[in-house]
This record gives C-alpha cells, structure tokens and sequence, in this order.
C-alpha cells in the first residue's frame, strides 16, 4: 500500500468527504499493527484553499479522536488565494512511518500546491474524483479537460479513478447504479483504474453488491450531507 494519497478533484466534487473518510479507513486497518507506539501514524493534510464550504477542519475533533493527525494551510477559510504547502505536511514526505492523505485543490490553482513537490509524489497514489452530477464533469469529454487542468497545475499525473456521482441527500440507489457507464467510459478513454465506487451510508446496502469497487462514506448523515 502506497503510504501516500493525493485525493484531487473539481470543485464541488466531493473529495474532501473522501479524503476525511479515506484517512478513517487507514486508520481503522491500521489499528493491530503491533504495539501502540509502533503502529503507523495517520495524517490527513488540508490543501485545499478554494472551497470555503466544506474543510477537514469541520471534522477535527472525529479525526482526532481516530488519532489522526490533522494539518491546514494557514491560508485555510482566509480568503486568500495563495497556493502553499503548510510546514507541518512535510511529515507525510519525510517520516517513512506516516500515511498521508492529502486533500487538493478545488481544480487547478488550488492544486499549484503540489507543484513544488513533485518530484516526491512519484510513488504515490494521484486519484481524481469524478462526479457525474456536477456540471463541468457531466460529460467524459469535459471530466477529461478538468483532468488535464489540474495535472498541468499539479505537475502530476493522476493514476487512479474514484467514481463519486451523487446529488447529495437526493442520491438515490438508482443514481449510483447508473453512473458506472460513465465512470468506466472516463476509465476506458483515460486508461486510469477505477480505484472505487462511493456510496453514501444510507444506500450501501443496497447498491455494494452491484457497484464496482464499492467504498462506504459512512460519517454524514442524510441531513447533513453536502456535495
């Protein structure tokens, strides 16, 4: 397993819900691993300075409570479109023992961040939310665009697919379903891997036998969740 993961995405794709559930399933599969002194440290880094609307940060005390290091730029909810890699997330290039999970952009300034880093992502995992409900990616041709946009600011190249079509608390077991067309024609047309299938809590049991790679996003509720 690749200690580290950059979740990239469109604005509003939802990858922030992601990178927030992700960093709990590494720490959830991590919790036996010898004493607890030697257990792997688990982080989760917000560089995501566009999207003022949904952050890590609101889910500061549940990470914390996972024992999960959470780190934000200090550019974070500032107003301030300034791209910049707060001091802290080094730990997820420096400390061998770390997995990192690194929450990105909200579509290509906000991925900048990465730039500088480049060279040091090259064994990572580079996965880009897709979402078929959103406008700028509703189609394969306009999620591939967004794609190469955030690659270009990123200096990266994505390597894995994570299919999130949702309408928020209106997603319906349908609505998940049928969205794996889509998904697997961006998969075909890219050559990228769909790395998984987001569903919702309130529909996995459902819909997980019938998806592709299923992964649950089990923290939100119906009333609370957002795209």
């Amino acid at each position: 397993m690749n200690k580290i993961t950059v979740i990239l995405g469109h604005y509003g794709s939802g990858k922030t819900q992601i990178a927030v559930n992700y960093a709990l399933y590494l720490a959830s599969e991590h919790k036996s691993v010898g004493a607890e002194s030697a257990r792997p440290g688990i982080m989760l880094a917000d560089l995501d300075i566009v999207n003022p609307y949904f952050r890590t940060t609101d889910s500061a005390d549940l990470l914390a409570s996972h024992g999960i290091r959470l780190v934000a730029s200090d550019y974070a909810n500032s107003g301030l479109d300034v791209p910049s890699m707060p001091p802290a997330a080094l730990a997820a290039f420096d400390n061998p023992d770390t997995y990192a999970v690194l929450d990105v952009g909200g579509d290509d300034r906000g991925a900048l961040a990465l730039g500088r880093y480049t060279d040091r992502l090259k064994s990572a995992n580079i996965w880009l939310v897709i979402n078929r409900f959103r406008p700028m990616t509703s189609t394969v041709n306009g999620t591939l665009t967004i794609m190469r946009e955030i690659e270009a600011a990123a200096n990266v190249k994505v390597n894995g697919l994570i299919n999130n079509s949702n309408l928020g608390a209106e997603t319906t077991a349908k609505d998940i379903i049928s969205s794996g067309a889509y998904a697997d024609e961006v998969s075909a047309v890219s050559g990228l891997p769909i790395i998984m299938t987001t569903v919702c809590d309130w529909l996995y049991d459902e819909v997980s036998q019938i998806v592709k790679s299923p992964f649950r996003l089990d923290i939100f509720s119906k009333k609370a969740w957002r795209l």
